[in-house]
């Protein structure tokens, strides 16, 4: 690899970071001197802006899975590549494409700082507080369950009770989780492509290191909890199991594999984890097809059946699949950032531009099956 792409690579995460800041929200005070009014003045612009961003990460994306299939890209350049990556969009705003962040914070103060009930109390009963008028679930009680509750002690702690220490806490939290996760897909996987996979997929680098959403504190403990059971660490593998179930609900579509994985280890049978880490994808796929009952698909949802499909790289299918749903939910903002609204055609324009990619791959797919 040589200098002139890593530093191309470097300047198009540095143009992603300064990108972010055009998002920022009138009404945050504590970044009023970023706030452009970009974004909502000029929409068209802003969203080619962001489509350009998303084409070149994709670009490079399949650039270092090419210098990896050429045996031109090592071990120690993707070290250097993911660090690289996370030490530059870490400093971007969290806020770009999601308000999630926000809400990690004000249900952490409703427990820590007012000491009240994040499961009975909302954070828009305290009228007074400064966060109200840039949080945009404040009129809801906590949506995640007390293992992320619990969790969320960290980062808040270390916030000192500074907002912007907070939030880049919060953010700081979440790569950890990142980094965690990448390892522990190189330790159970020993296969490199599947680190590229997932630790440069553009949807995973979005969602986690800009909106630092925690979807991928939930998988990592999933997929941690896999990793004792094939090392017939039961106890310990069933408990980070319940722990990750609680953290966000999503993974209790694993139960029925979590379970047969266990049923084979304590019969001391031997277990296939390739078919494990498959139908772990097609559990998470059916949970993420089925989100809208509670609200509606979310990008970073997809990071529940994509970091198992990578897991298990030499399905073809399945990963080319979930490459296309990358790409598609990716597009999915372009929507409402390019007309600022979540009504009219928004939300049909949004389903369309998530599935057809998909829907068009699996057509082919099937058609050439049968050629």
């Amino acid at each position: 690899m040589n200098k002139l792409l890593f530093g191309l690579y470097i300047f198009l995460s540095i143009s992603l970071t300064s990108f972010s800041y055009i998002f920022v929200d009138p009404n945050l005070s504590y970044l009023q001197k970023l706030y452009s009014g970009f974004a909502s003045q000029y929409r068209l612009q802003t969203t080619i802006l962001y489509v350009l961003i998303i084409f070149l990460f994709f670009i490079f994306y399949f650039l270092f899975l090419w210098l990896l299939s050429k045996k031109r890209l090592n071990v120690k350049y993707i070290r250097l590549l993911i660090f690289t990556t996370v030490g530059i969009l870490f400093f971007s705003y969290p806020a770009m494409l999601s308000y999630d962040i926000f809400n990690y914070i004000a249900t952490g103060k409703v427990l820590f700082f007012y000491h009240e009930n994040p499961y009975i109390i909302m954070p828009i009963e305290f009228t007074e507080d400064p966060l109200l008028s840039f949080t945009h679930a404040a009129n809801k009680i906590a949506l995640y369950g007390p293992s992320w509750i619990l969790l969320t002690a960290i980062p808040y702690t270390a916030g000192l009770g500074s907002f912007l220490l907070t939030l880049f806490s919060f953010k700081l939290f979440i790569v950890l989780f990142y980094f965690a996760l990448v390892f522990l897909i190189w330790k159970m996987s020993k296969n490199m492509i599947s680190v590229i996979l997932f630790a440069f997929n553009p949807l995973v680098v979005i969602e986690t290191l800009i909106s630092g959403h925690n979807d991928v504190v939930m998988i990592f403990f999933a997929v941690l909890s896999l990793f004792f059971l094939m090392k017939k660490k039961i106890f310990f593998a069933i408990f980070l199991f319940i722990f990750s179930i609680l953290i966000k609900y999503a993974t209790i579509f694993l139960i029925p594999i979590f379970l047969y994985a266990l049923w084979k280890i304590i019969k001391s049978e031997e277990v296939n984890w390739k078919s494990i880490f498959y139908f772990s994808s097609v559990l998470m796929f059916i949970g993420f097809l089925l989100s809208p009952i509670r609200e509606e698909i979310y990008p970073w949802y997809a990071i529940w059946f994509l970091t198992f499909a990578f897991l298990n790289p030499h399905k073809k299918f399945l990963v080319n699949i979930s490459l296309f749903f990358s790409f598609g939910l990716l597009l999915r903002y372009t929507p409402y950032i390019f007309t600022g609204t979540y009504g009219g055609q928004t939300p049909v324009l949004k389903e369309i531009i998530s599935f057809i990619l998909p829907v068009l791959y699996s057509i082919y797919y099937v058609l050439k099956k049968k050629i």
